[in-house]
């Protein structure tokens, strides 16, 4: 068996000191203490925890090297009888297609050894070279014995990738740790010593098994000290550069950090609060093959200098930091009773406030812009509140790349002379586009460090007013009656390598938090350098960071970008430390923070390719929501990704063709399809429930399917749905509206058909999601993608003078091929909206949010109740196309085993009639019911739907075109 093969060498290998003289210069520390929260042990493990505390790493001067040259080669596809040129054999080391899984394990697909042989290398000064000769400069040649039974069960389910991987064996007794310090490559042999593979090694297997840590990271404070604890096992050395202010050019003082199985760490006076330190890393880095000396930021940061050149010693635990009252805020939040109760408003910091007048110059854009009572922003805010939103979704509010934090660097367009170009002309983009990576917008997708809030937002973005005024923002927004989700970006960080300005993780451990591929090299499906949150320390920094944005900034949800790419494992494990928050030990309920995110299943942990990942058909019972783009794509037809005149449910499929498609029966099947889509996605999206679908079949809603075969349904409760029409991501609602629809109906029809799509996502169950101007029309002159566009193309007016229709094209990177359909569009000035159009817009969404709050009805809380109560008429092969009929009923005299929850209404019917014209629909099922319409809807400025009507002797119902009618039954007292 393995461990009795026997480990063969060039010579002795190691020479291992009994023990370690404890360390005598200053800062070095005992085991450290293990954290009020625990984290598992990865499942790669097999050795007790416990033992990752104590033993030290022994030094790689106690190593003794051989120095005898081998030859290798650097394709496995390579005959092993092959002779390799020097030029092939040298590019082996540019690969990393082998693992080291275990203490004891690499795992490598290389070709069948037969009577060869395989090695491991290392070199601690990365001096492995090649030459005719064979591989020069390596300290330590280890022999490898193959495992006939293949990887351990415990490996394929961390790695399930390389689950047909072969596993080549060390002997269990060497200690490995000096090894991982080094530069390292393996290499396999034939039966006459030619090197027939080799490649180098990826790490973060083995560094889970030996290094995984849960004790204190980033800097403590304490009343006489400050310490500093750095996770870093692949390091030879770490210093730390402390620095007066953030922009000294010499640091004050060199330390260097001593190490404790993989940790660094060091101790120094109080005085360091309010000081900036750089950590100086000495390590091996995969993509320039070298030992190098890499200056980076703490991961675990929580302050910063401007453009995140240093870490800021700042203890957030401080009162100086506290806005009054903060420490009493947990009791002051808006009441959210149950998650179903949520509706989601999302918003960009600076989208918010850049173009509002009515906020003083200096605090425009950023987060004090909140905290303005009587500012126009917070005067609609509190209106969407009071109507019934309960969470605003800030894009991200972390420090990201893309936007300079000193604003005096901003590069901007006068708007002057923006406005003076023509609505369709090209003029406006090329001018945005010249300073749109020099100006102070940008989405924020760009990671660099998660922890601290980003700079440009705050008044000063040195020293602590970032800290205290993202405070105040979340305080102010509380006392108005929102919840604040945060949204974070851990699938991917924007920069790596050892000389990036934003890299920070792949400089203090390279090659473990960054997700690579089978040849070693980063993963980007997410745009760039994926994270791999499969890694037990990546998953503890990600979870170490939502607690403290939960603790120490006491927000109330969070949106995970596309969190398909992260584990399932994560998202569950995040779940279950954050419910455990008490306002009693941890001055916040973490039992009400919501979590949703991005269920997108792509790249290279598609269908599992990673292990489990967060995907939209894995999170059924978590209680974690996923948008739902099923109902998005039927409402308003196609995909991001399809056609843009491809039209949907609500803005003319078959019922006012725009002309893109000419086969009538195929757009009537696509629009009875659509409606099935929608109608499961107004049950919450539950793969359980049933209805009728347009074939006149009962089926589950996981039985509807997509054109591509996959099913509509994935959530077992409500909550597990987030449904929406338009984010950031896209063209705005009314954009792809007036883009999808006919060009010569009007614009009094178009508004009709961005309230439409609105009032299906309003009125149905699950979490409705809105985009910030779903409300007012809002348009970014027809951008798809307006990530780095501008104030110009992103603007907001909270006057509702204008909804930012025809400002010009939009940018051509992103847009041009479509300016052909985009440019006669904005030419044309019957599509622009008056003042009166986003006046009523804004008052018809407010009027729908009134609806949903005016009874439980439209909020069930579980997937049984919905299934008990909610039934959807004018289905089936006979049914009127573009028309929902959906029936909630509660409990009342007469009907036995449905309970009553709603006090005022025993019964709700919603119509929506997406038809250009005046529907009647006849439902035997609902005569002799007293129905009325919503009293809201009866005192609405909308007198088009005051024209709804229904008829109790025969059940008949009339509603307008373009129309959502809501009908209630009053209780009978």
């Amino acid at each position: 068996m393995w461990w009795a093969m026997s480990l063969l060498s060039s010579s002795p290998l190691l020479h291992i000191p009994s023990s370690t003289p404890p360390p005598t210069s200053r800062g070095s520390f005992p085991p450290p203490p293990r954290p009020t929260i625990s984290y598992p042990p990865p499942s790669s493990s097999s050795s007790p925890e416990r033992r990752r505390f104590i033993s030290k790493v022994k030094p790689l001067h106690s190593l003794t090297f051989p120095t005898h040259p081998i030859r290798c080669c650097s394709t496995s596809s390579m005959s092993s009888q092959a002779s390799p040129s020097t030029s092939q054999v040298q590019d082996c080391l540019l690969y990393s297609r082998a693992y080291w899984v275990t203490e004891s394990v690499i795992a490598w697909n290389v070709d069948v050894l037969g009577n060869g042989s395989c090695y491991l290398f290392a070199s601690k000064g990365a001096a492995l070279s090649f030459s005719d000769d064979g591989i020069q400069g390596q300290d330590v040649k280890i022999k490898l014995e193959e495992d006939n039974y293949g990887l351990p069960a415990k490996v394929i389910e961390k790695f399930p990738h390389i689950r047909d991987y072969r596993a080549f064996r060390l002997r269990p007794s060497l200690d490995v740790k000096p090894l991982l310090k080094c530069q390292l490559a393996v290499a396999t042999f034939n039966s006459d010593g030619n090197c027939s593979d080799a490649t180098g090694l990826q790490l973060p297997g083995v560094l889970d098994e030996l290094f995984s840590y849960s004790g204190p990271l980033g800097a403590l404070y304490s009343n006489e000290a400050v310490s500093l604890f750095l996770w870093a096992p692949t390091a030879q050395e770490v210093q730390v550069c402390i620095y007066r202010d953030g922009s000294a050019d010499n640091p004050q003082e060199i330390i260097r950090l001593e190490e404790y199985n993989g940790v660094w760490s060091t101790k120094g006076p109080k005085g360091w609060e309010g000081c900036y330190y750089v950590y100086e890393v000495s390590v091996y880095h995969p993509s320039t093959q070298k030992i190098e000396k890499c200056y980076a930021n703490d991961p675990y940061a929580r302050g910063l200098s401007s453009d995140a050149q240093r870490t800021l010693f700042v203890n957030l635990g401080s009162d100086t930091l506290k806005p009054e009252g903060w420490d009493k805020l947990a009791h002051q939040k808006p009441d959210v009773l149950s998650f179903s109760d949520i509706s989601i408003y999302e918003l960009h910091i600076r989208d918010f406030s850049a173009s509002d007048h009515t906020v003083e110059p200096k605090s425009r854009g950023g987060y004090l812009a909140f905290t303005l009572q009587d500012s126009a922003g917070v005067h609609h805010l509190k209106k969407l509140s009071n109507a019934g939103i309960s969470h605003i979704h800030l894009l991200p509010t972390f420090q990201f790349a893309g936007v300079d934090d000193k604003k005096e660097n901003w590069n901007c367009v006068d708007g002057e002379t923006l406005k003076k170009f023509p609505p369709d002309s090209a003029q406006q983009q090329a001018l945005i586009t010249a300073v749109q990576n020099d100006d102070g917008y940008n989405w924020g997708y760009n990671p660099v460090l998660w922890g601290v809030p980003k700079g440009s937002y705050a008044s000063n973005p040195n020293g602590s007013c970032r800290i205290i005024e993202f405070r105040k923002m979340v305080q102010a927004l509380n006392h108005i009656g929102l919840r604040v989700v945060l949204d974070v970006v851990y699938n991917h960080l924007h920069g790596s390598g050892p000389f990036d300005e934003n890299s920070v993780l792949d400089k203090i451990v390279p090659g473990y938090y960054l997700r690579r591929n089978t040849d070693g090299f980063i993963e980007n499906s997410t745009c760039v350098n994926n994270t791999a949150s499969e890694h037990f320390m990546v998953e503890r920094l990600i979870i170490d960071d939502l607690l403290h944005w939960t603790v120490d900034y006491k927000v109330d949800g969070f949106r995970f970008d596309l969190m398909g790419h992260l584990m399932k494992r994560t998202m569950m494990r995040t779940k279950d430390v954050l419910s455990s928050l008490t306002t009693e030990q941890d001055g916040v309920d973490g039992s009400s923070v919501y979590l949703y995110g991005e269920g997108w299943d792509f790249g290279e942990v598609a269908k599992n390719g990673r292990g489990v990942n967060a995907s939209q058909f894995n999170l059924p019972g978590t209680g974690i929501g996923s948008f739902n783009d099923r109902i998005r794509d039927a409402i308003l037809g196609g995909s991001p990704f399809g056609h843009p005149l491809q039209q949907g449910f609500v803005n003319g499929l078959f019922l006012q063709p725009n002309g893109h498609n000419q086969d009538t029966a195929t757009e009537r099947l696509m629009l009875a399809v659509s409606k099935d889509h929608i109608q499961v996605g107004m049950a919450a999206n539950l793969r359980d429930f049933v209805l009728t679908d347009c074939e006149g079949k009962e089926v589950k809603g996981s039985e509807v399917l997509t054109h591509d075969g996959v099913p509509v349904a994935y959530a077992s409760c409500p909550t597990e749905t987030v449904n929406y029409v338009s984010a950031h991501d896209n063209e705005t609602l009314f954009d792809i509206v007036s883009l999808k629809t006919p060009i010569g109906i009007s614009v009094d029809e178009r508004c009709r058909i961005n309230h439409l799509a609105t009032s299906i996502i309003a009125l149905s169950q699950g979490i409705p999601f809105f985009h910030s101007g779903d409300e007012m029309l809002r348009s970014k002159s027809l951008d798809r993608d307006s990530y780095n566009s501008g104030d110009w193309f992103n603007r907001l007016d909270l006057t509702f003078s204008s909804n930012n229709w025809g400002v010009g094209l939009p940018p051509e990177e992103k847009n041009g091929k479509n300016w052909p359909l985009i440019q006669p569009r904005l030419a044309d000035p019957s599509f622009k909206p008056q003042k009166s159009h986003i006046l009523a817009a804004v008052e018809n969404f407010s009027n729908l949010l009134l609806i949903r709050y005016s009874s439980p009805l439209f909020r069930l809380k579980t997937a049984n109740a919905i299934q008990e109560r909610v039934r959807f008429h004018n289905t089936g092969s006979s049914s009127v196309p573009g028309v929902i009929v959906m029936s909630i009923e509660d409990g009342h005299d007469g009907l036995p085993g449905l309970s009553q929850l709603d006090p005022i209404y025993s019964y709700v019917v919603v119509i929506i009639n997406s038809c250009p014209s005046e529907i009647s629909f006849l439902s035997p099922g609902l005569r002799a019911r007293t129905l009325q319409l919503h009293p809201i809807q009866l005192t609405s400025t909308d007198y088009a739907v005051k024209d709804s009507t229904y008829e109790t002797s025969t059940g008949c119902f009339n509603v307008p075109a373009r129309t959502t009618s809501v009908f209630v039954e009053l209780r009978k007292i």
